[in-house]
């Protein structure tokens, strides 16, 4: 949990007197201490989500590298494939399969990279990708909805 403490007195829609500026100087570096905090939460997160990136790769080899096979050998539809379809059952990023009813700013974040870096190693370029404007919304009001969840405010 994030705990913080309340300032009201550092914005003028919340003060509810006339604030020093040595109020204001303390309650500004207080909302800059509790701003790094969330940075920080986020910025584990991401760490905690690389460290996990694509790990039904690994977990399901046998069956991926079956897949693999049977598509280069025979042709067909990847996406059909038990293990694709576990794939994107499972892991958070591939929000062009399947958006997580919580999906946040952290599952928008891996997708890029794993767009980017899979494009760029793969191919030399990036495929053309978007997300809709209601996913990307979704993403932001529940990521904001993610770090309420996690403060405390003490007085």
């Amino acid at each position: 949990m994030l705990k913080i403490r309340r300032s009201k007195s550092a914005d003028t829609r919340s003060a509810e007197h006339e604030v020093t500026k040595e109020e204001l100087l303390y309650n500004s570096e207080q909302h800059i201490g509790d701003v790094r905090q969330a940075m920080r939460y986020f910025a584990e997160r991401l760490l905690r989500a690389a460290d996990k990136h694509d790990w039904t790769k690994i977990d399901g080899i046998d069956q991926f590298h079956k897949d693999f096979r049977q598509i280069q050998q025979q042709g067909g539809n990847f996406k059909e494939l038990p293990w694709h379809r576990r794939h994107v059952a499972e892991e958070r990023h591939h929000l062009t399969d399947r958006v997580p009813d919580d999906v946040n700013l952290l599952d928008v974040l891996e997708r890029v990279a794993d767009i980017t870096m899979a494009g760029m190693a793969r191919s030399g370029s990036v495929f053309s990708d978007s997300l809709s404007p209601e996913v990307l919304l979704r993403a932001y009001q529940n990521t904001i909805t993610k770090l309420k969840n996690e403060i405390i405010v003490e007085d």
